[in-house]
């Protein structure tokens, strides 16, 4: 693994709610992704996944507890299996941490889902 930075990274892509991969360990990802507006509700039936808030804030909705409103600098882990929706106002960039098995969008799927071999690496 080389050296990677954060900002030239998110610098080399526009698009929204399309994670990129930018280093693995211990069977992890690390990802980064630009999101804005509403994403969908789904959850990750058997893993965790780690929120990273590197710019903007990011709201994230829960059906079953409190919504959590994560800011710059914030980090959140959502537990498996807890359905959560994603709410960005403006832009935000955020890096996931999540095992490489994960699901973009867990059993849901529509439009917005990216399959695993889809994700690319930046």
């Amino acid at each position: 693994m080389l050296k990677a930075n954060l900002k030239h990274k998110f610098d080399l892509f526009d698009e929204y709610w399309t994670p990129k991969i930018v280093a693995e360990f211990n069977d992890q990802y690390v990802k980064i992704a630009k999101l804005k507006g509403q994403f969908i509700w789904h959850d990750h039936e058997n893993e965790d996944e780690l929120f990273y808030i590197v710019k903007g804030s990011l709201l994230l909705k829960f059906r079953e507890r409190k919504d959590i409103q994560l800011n710059e600098a914030d980090m959140y882990v959502v537990p498996a299996g807890v359905d959560h929706l994603p709410v960005a106002e403006e832009e935000c960039w955020v890096m996931l941490i999540e095992p490489k098995s994960t699901l973009h969008t867990g059993s849901t799927k529509n439009e917005n889902s990216v399959a695993i071999e889809d994700q690319k690496w930046i």
